[in-house]
């Protein structure tokens, strides 16, 4: 059995401090009887020697560039990385080579599938957002020409979005009345898409995609789903043929202003509103059931603005209750640049909605691109996808757009419609181009109420109740995240029951990270397997040791506390083995596996521990450290304040030799 004082072999070709070897033969301590062969004792090893360059070159490698993306241009000629080079900046030069005819058909089925579903929702979306309809329009035709120049998802279908719009309409109307002061407002809007854009793309340009990370899953659950009632309970006012409406967000105030003014109602209002909703849930029900049947509810929308427009046309003397679109201009976008607001007492709202709608567009964009990139085996990268979305919607703000950004809606409908590239984005595009030059005056007669369905059926689907359930049995301060981000959209607004939800979760991060799991382990009979007690039954306590794992990095937000609850549970075993007659505690391990990461603070702490153990004559012992903790360590010197029998590669390996030299 090999005995070392640190057991420290440096794998640079340093010699290891105070490194001495003996033999001896010993058996293991095991809690059942059965004999153990003899067990080898290994050393612990030092990490290869590195400069502090090449160590900081390696941890930002780690953080920003996870993907190595320079890998590809490896052993390639001149012309071939040139050629790389391109693709990697234009995605979309990646699959015109092997373009053919086949999936030029899948392309324009596809592309018109969708455009019949963004057209009304574009016009809806824009209202949604306090805009002027043919804006939603001019979103719908710009961005998604960039997209299919830059973007790397095959299924991506780009427009206006639901919940970009319900935030920028929200917080701009609370500051500017859309009514009152409409150039003003446009102005904001579009100021807040090229600071999302902006944003965006800096974050992928610089490699900051971990940003958005902190919006998670339980996060947007909750907040999805309560901007979906908000949104639904809206376009009350459509459907009910209200004129004077709160521009409030909360709950409270949107159902007291609905029936307060219930002598606005108008039964024509609500019989057809009532009739086309029941219409569109009924096509998104048979199109969910049976996915082959996605059509139905592509086509719906549209074919319900035609049918309703014609209706209203027929019968606009009988039906002078009901609220129609109006004019709409005819044309391709105008240039916006000279309206960017870059001054004025508006600014900062300007920026902080362009950041907010930004993080929340291309959290749900690069979301619905991977989840259909999964789907057809084929990757997307993330960092791509941030720049262009950014740099779409930095476009989009200079050609009266909004915020834009992949919607989950119709990327699944063009997915379903069997799309092979992004293709189908320019035949979308071009619909909508062939729209907004000759179809125009058609939507004159188009009832509000047709909009207020179209969302009311859009945003429904963002309630995901199943989720929410999961999360309660899953996780409880995931589902307590969730819960507050619901009931902050509903009852306080829609930018701070995000940012409550964002709160929470970061809370849950600091709980982690300052209160993390040490748990006490035992030796399974038969192996040299040690597992939580509390866990494995069979895990049984070796007497005269106590095994404690630290299931976390040990930094100075916790360092205090293991030491704290390492004492605690050092108290607790010392009293259970007084008041049940067993053998008194002689020494402690620190099982270090899942210790991945130690600052000085953690140094000091284990220091601290071995002093405090050491007048209480019970030795520390440290197993398996991971090499860059166990780099800290060797440099620090606290490695010679262990002496002999102070650190090993294994739990089992310390139990054995620690034993055997008592024996001995």
């Amino acid at each position: 059995m090999g005995i070392n004082s640190n057991r420290v072999e440096d794998m640079s070709g340093h010699e290891a401090p105070q490194e001495t070897t003996a033999t001896a033969t010993t058996t293991s301590v095991i809690v059942s009887a059965m004999p153990m062969p003899p067990l080898e004792v290994h050393k612990v090893c030092l990490p290869p020697a590195r400069t502090t360059v090449q160590k900081l070159r390696q941890r930002l490698s780690e953080i920003f560039f996870p993907d190595d993306p320079l890998h590809r241009f490896k052993d390639q000629t001149l012309f071939r990385k040139l050629v790389l080079g391109l693709q990697f900046f234009i995605p979309a030069l990646h699959w015109p080579p092997n373009y053919s005819l086949k999936q030029l058909k899948s392309d324009v089925v596809s592309g018109l599938t969708i455009a019949s579903l963004a057209i009304p929702q574009g016009i809806s979306y824009a209202k949604l957002a306090n805009l002027p309809p043919i804006i939603g329009l001019y979103s719908s035709f710009v961005p998604p020409l960039v997209y299919s120049v830059l973007g790397s998802s095959r299924h991506l279908a780009v427009g206006p979005v639901s919940i970009a719009s319900l935030v920028m309409g929200t917080m701009l109307s609370e500051a500017v009345s859309y009514t009152n002061e409409p150039i003003l407002y446009l102005k904001l809007a579009l100021t807040a898409t090229f600071f999302a854009g902006l944003f965006q793309a800096s974050l992928g340009f610089l490699r900051l995609g971990f940003v958005i990370d902190f919006l998670s899953k339980a996060t947007l659950v909750g907040f999805m789903a309560g901007a979906a009632v908000i949104v639904s309970l809206q376009q009350l006012k459509g459907l009910l043929g209200i004129v004077h409406f709160t521009s409030k967000m909360q709950l409270v105030p949107v159902l007291s202003s609905t029936f307060h003014h219930k002598d606005e109602w108008s039964w024509q209002t609500i019989v057809m509103g009532a009739s086309f909703l029941v219409l569109l849930l009924t096509t998104r029900q048979i199109s969910m059931r049976r996915p082959k049947l996605f059509w139905i509810s592509a086509i719906a929308p549209l074919a319900s603005v035609v049918l309703s427009t014609v209706l209203v046309l027929c019968l606009k003397s009988k039906l002078h209750g009901i609220k129609t679109i109006g004019h709409l201009p005819k044309g391709v976008n105008p240039t916006t640049s000279d309206m960017l607001y870059f001054h004025g007492p508006h600014l900062a709202l300007a920026v902080k909605t362009g950041i907010i709608t930004g993080i929340l567009s291309l959290t749900e964009g690069i979301a619905v691109g991977r989840t259909f990139a999964a789907l057809k085996n084929y990757q997307v990268d993330g960092n791509k996808e941030m720049m262009a979305i950014g740099l779409m919607n930095m476009a989009g703000s200079c050609t009266s757009c909004y915020v834009t950004t992949g919607s989950f809606s119709r990327s699944a409908i063009n997915y379903n419609a069997g799309a092979q590239t992004v293709v189908s984005n320019v035949i979308m595009a071009a619909s909508v181009l062939v729209t907004l030059l000759f179809l125009m005056p058609l939507f004159y007669y188009t009832p509000n109420l047709i909009l207020a369905a179209i969302i009311i059926t859009a945003v429904i689907g963002l309630i995901d109740y199943q989720a929410a359930f999961k999360l309660w049995k899953v996780d409880k301060l995931d589902f307590l995240a969730c819960l507050c981000s619901f009931l902050g959209v509903l009852f306080i607004s829609v930018p701070l029951g995000l940012a409550i939800a964002v709160g929470v979760s970061i809370f849950k991060i600091l709980l982690n990270v300052t209160r993390p799991n040490t748990i006490v382990l035992g030796k399974i009979a038969g192996t040299e397997i040690y597992q939580n007690v509390s866990r494995y039954r069979e895990a049984a306590r070796v007497p005269s040791f106590l095994v404690i794992a630290v299931e976390a990095p040990i930094y100075f937000a916790n360092s205090i506390y293991i030491q704290e609850r390492i004492l605690r549970w050092i108290r607790e075993e010392e009293e259970w083995l007084a008041s049940n007659n067993r053998n008194n505690l002689k020494c402690v391990i620190l099982d270090m596996t899942a210790v991945t990461a130690i600052d000085t603070s953690g140094i000091d702490t284990i220091s601290e521990l071995r002093r405090m153990l050491e007048q209480r004559s019970l030795k520390l012992v440290l197993a398996n450290p991971v090499g860059s903790v166990m780099e800290k360590l060797h440099e620090s010197k606290i490695l010679e304040l262990f002496g002999l029998e102070g650190l090993y590669l294994t739990v089992g390996e310390a139990v054995a030799d620690i034993s055997s030299s008592w024996k001995a």
